[in-house]
Protein backbone atom coordinates (compact mmCIF):
# COMPACT_ATOMS: atom_id res chain seq x y z
CA UNK A 1 0.00 0.00 0.00
CA UNK A 2 2.50 2.50 0.80
CA UNK A 3 4.56 1.97 -2.11
CA UNK A 4 1.33 2.71 -4.61
CA UNK A 5 0.96 6.00 -2.58
CA UNK A 6 5.08 6.29 -3.18
CA UNK A 7 5.01 5.57 -6.26
CA UNK A 8 1.57 7.73 -7.00
CA UNK A 9 2.78 10.59 -5.52
CA UNK A 10 6.16 10.41 -7.27
CA UNK A 11 4.74 10.15 -10.61
CA UNK A 12 2.41 13.75 -9.43
CA UNK A 13 5.20 15.39 -8.36
CA UNK A 14 6.89 14.54 -11.97
CA UNK A 15 3.96 15.70 -13.95
CA UNK A 16 3.91 18.62 -11.80
CA UNK A 17 7.58 19.54 -12.17
CA UNK A 18 7.01 19.66 -16.02
CA UNK A 19 3.73 21.39 -16.42
CA UNK A 20 5.63 23.85 -14.22
CA UNK A 21 8.82 23.77 -16.43
CA UNK A 22 6.65 24.42 -19.17
CA UNK A 23 5.07 27.48 -17.91
CA UNK A 24 8.09 29.18 -16.64
CA UNK A 25 9.60 28.69 -20.57
CA UNK A 26 10.53 32.73 -20.98
CA UNK A 27 8.93 34.26 -24.15
CA UNK A 28 12.72 36.42 -24.28
CA UNK A 29 16.15 35.24 -24.53
CA UNK A 30 18.83 37.10 -24.07
CA UNK A 31 21.71 36.08 -26.79
CA UNK A 32 25.28 37.44 -26.83
CA UNK A 33 26.73 38.68 -30.03
CA UNK A 34 28.53 34.71 -30.52
CA UNK A 35 25.02 32.79 -29.92
CA UNK A 36 23.37 35.12 -32.14
CA UNK A 37 25.90 34.64 -34.89
CA UNK A 38 25.41 30.55 -34.55
CA UNK A 39 21.65 31.60 -34.50
CA UNK A 40 21.16 33.16 -37.57
CA UNK A 41 23.32 30.36 -39.25
CA UNK A 42 21.27 27.82 -38.26
CA UNK A 43 17.37 29.81 -38.56
CA UNK A 44 16.18 32.09 -40.58
CA UNK A 45 14.38 34.23 -38.23
CA UNK A 46 13.03 37.97 -38.80
CA UNK A 47 15.77 40.32 -37.51
CA UNK A 48 14.16 43.57 -36.32
CA UNK A 49 17.13 47.10 -35.69
CA UNK A 50 14.43 48.79 -33.33
CA UNK A 51 16.65 51.65 -33.64
CA UNK A 52 15.71 55.28 -35.42
CA UNK A 53 15.83 55.33 -39.17
CA UNK A 54 18.90 57.57 -39.25
CA UNK A 55 20.96 55.25 -36.61
CA UNK A 56 20.11 52.33 -38.81
CA UNK A 57 21.56 53.88 -41.25
CA UNK A 58 25.02 54.98 -39.68
CA UNK A 59 24.94 50.88 -39.69
CA UNK A 60 23.43 47.39 -39.30
CA UNK A 61 23.83 43.84 -39.05
CA UNK A 62 23.14 42.32 -42.18
CA UNK A 63 19.54 41.69 -43.28
CA UNK A 64 18.15 43.61 -40.14
CA UNK A 65 14.65 45.60 -40.97
CA UNK A 66 14.24 48.81 -39.51
CA UNK A 67 11.85 49.36 -36.74
CA UNK A 68 11.54 52.37 -34.89
CA UNK A 69 10.14 51.11 -31.50
CA UNK A 70 9.98 54.79 -30.37
CA UNK A 71 7.48 55.76 -33.71
CA UNK A 72 3.78 56.00 -33.90
CA UNK A 73 4.40 53.32 -36.79
CA UNK A 74 5.83 50.51 -34.89
CA UNK A 75 2.55 48.76 -33.91
CA UNK A 76 1.49 48.61 -37.30
CA UNK A 77 4.66 47.27 -38.42
CA UNK A 78 4.90 44.32 -36.43
CA UNK A 79 1.23 43.69 -36.72
CA UNK A 80 2.72 42.71 -40.64
CA UNK A 81 4.72 39.78 -38.43
CA UNK A 82 4.11 36.09 -37.74
CA UNK A 83 3.58 36.24 -33.68
CA UNK A 84 4.42 32.61 -34.17
CA UNK A 85 7.75 32.54 -35.58
CA UNK A 86 10.46 33.80 -33.06
CA UNK A 87 12.59 37.14 -34.05
CA UNK A 88 15.24 38.18 -33.05
CA UNK A 89 15.68 42.07 -32.01
CA UNK A 90 18.59 44.66 -31.18
CA UNK A 91 18.62 48.40 -30.42
CA UNK A 92 22.12 50.22 -30.34
CA UNK A 93 23.13 49.18 -26.20
CA UNK A 94 20.25 46.96 -25.07
CA UNK A 95 17.97 49.39 -23.56
CA UNK A 96 14.99 50.14 -26.32
CA UNK A 97 15.29 46.19 -27.38
CA UNK A 98 14.39 45.32 -23.65
CA UNK A 99 11.73 47.51 -23.71
CA UNK A 100 10.95 46.03 -26.83
CA UNK A 101 11.00 42.51 -26.05
CA UNK A 102 8.32 43.00 -23.17
CA UNK A 103 6.13 44.88 -25.37
CA UNK A 104 6.12 41.84 -28.34
CA UNK A 105 5.88 39.10 -24.87
CA UNK A 106 2.25 41.02 -24.44
CA UNK A 107 1.10 41.45 -27.94
CA UNK A 108 1.50 37.73 -27.78
CA UNK A 109 4.76 36.86 -29.69
CA UNK A 110 6.11 33.04 -28.84
CA UNK A 111 9.75 33.97 -28.84
CA UNK A 112 11.72 36.89 -28.81
CA UNK A 113 15.38 36.56 -28.89
CA UNK A 114 17.81 40.18 -27.86
CA UNK A 115 21.31 40.88 -28.44
CA UNK A 116 22.83 41.67 -25.28
CA UNK A 117 24.60 45.54 -25.49
CA UNK A 118 22.97 45.90 -28.67
CA UNK A 119 24.68 46.89 -31.64
CA UNK A 120 27.48 48.41 -29.77
CA UNK A 121 28.23 45.12 -28.09
CA UNK A 122 28.31 43.49 -32.02
CA UNK A 123 30.48 45.53 -33.01
CA UNK A 124 33.01 46.23 -30.14
CA UNK A 125 33.65 42.18 -30.80
CA UNK A 126 34.46 42.94 -34.54
CA UNK A 127 31.44 41.46 -36.21
CA UNK A 128 30.31 43.15 -39.29
CA UNK A 129 27.49 45.63 -40.45
CA UNK A 130 26.86 46.75 -43.53
CA UNK A 131 25.33 50.46 -44.46
CA UNK A 132 22.27 50.25 -45.67
CA UNK A 133 21.20 51.72 -49.32
CA UNK A 134 18.24 53.83 -49.63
Amino acid sequence: MFSKVLTSFCLFLSLFSFSCKEQNQSVVEMLTAQEMVDMMSQNDFPLVDVRTPEEFQEGAIKNAINMDFLSDSFEAQINNLDPNEPLIIYCKSGGRSNSCAMFLEKAGFVKVYNLVGGISQWTNLGLPIVVPQD
